[in-house]
């Protein structure tokens, strides 16, 4: 594999969980994705960067690399829902706090976006800032999703726009909360059931591929190998962008 290669794709993939990252329409690569292995869990995460001059890929990697850092020093087996999340919400903050102090010269202004999802038991611990996503997606639908902070979407919750206007509108990049820049998280609980596909994306494909083409290819899909390389596939003709996906099914 020669290193154009080597940077255009990264791959991490059990049997029933697969991350991909592809460069995608884009010269430099500013989306990172984390598959992490716990005592009793598994924790996954999808960034996008923002920023030029690299920065936005400095500013994801850091923060999947605080996430990591965070469970792997202090998450002990058999820790409860609470617990859990308050170190989801801890690793958030230190995240936003070192992307900002490393926000100088070239990389000021920097930030990234990062959706994570704890996975436990038949259970979901999702934690959200900016507009990656994590999608539910059981028996051919939607049954939860992540909501953006974005500009389009508060114009969504207002009324003053269609989900169809949202899907091609021209501030559709604007995000309103990111680590770096503008803190906030969103946390949500999920239950798993047999059969269901747990979807964390970065815009470069859920602004890009159609839902119903992503449902129909996550509904589909045998293994969570075979639907992260079929939605990476389905959106590299089409994105302006990075595409990352990471799947468990």
């Amino acid at each position: 594999m020669n290193k154009g290669t080597e940077k255009a794709v990264r791959t991490v993939c059990f049997p029933f969980l697969c991350g991909i990252n592809h460069v995608g329409a884009r010269e430099n690569n500013e989306d990172s994705f984390l598959v992490l292995k716990l005592a009793d869990a598994y924790l996954l995460a999808v960034a996008d960067g923002l920023g030029g001059h690299n920065a936005g890929e400095v500013a994801s990697g850091m923060a999947v690399e605080t996430l990591k850092e965070v469970f792997e020093r202090e998450y002990q087996k058999g820790m409860n829902d609470e617990e859990v999340k308050k170190l989801l919400e801890k690793a958030y903050k230190l995240a936003h706090e070192k992307i900002k102090e490393n926000a100088t010269g070239e990389r000021e202004g920097m930030g990234t976006t990062m959706v994570s999802a704890f996975v436990r038991d038949r259970r979901a611990i999702i934690t959200n800032t900016g507009d990656s996503r994590a999608y539910l997606i059981r028996g051919g639908k939607i049954v939860a999703r992540t909501k953006d902070h974005s500009l389009v979407q508060e114009l969504l919750d207002k009324g003053e726009i269609t989900e169809e206007e949202a899907r091609r509108h021209p501030m559709r990049n604007i995000i309103t909360k990111s680590l770096g820049i503008d803190f906030g998280v969103d946390l949500y609980e999920w239950e798993l059931r047999p059969g269901d596909v747990l979807l964390l994306s970065s815009d470069g494909l859920h602004d890009y591929l159609e839902e119903g083409r992503i449902l129909e290819i996550a509904s589909k899909g045998e293994s969570a190998e075979e639907i992260a390389r079929k939605l990476i596939e389905e959106s590299l003709p089409i994105t302006r962008d990075n595409v990352t996906v990471v799947v468990w099914k």
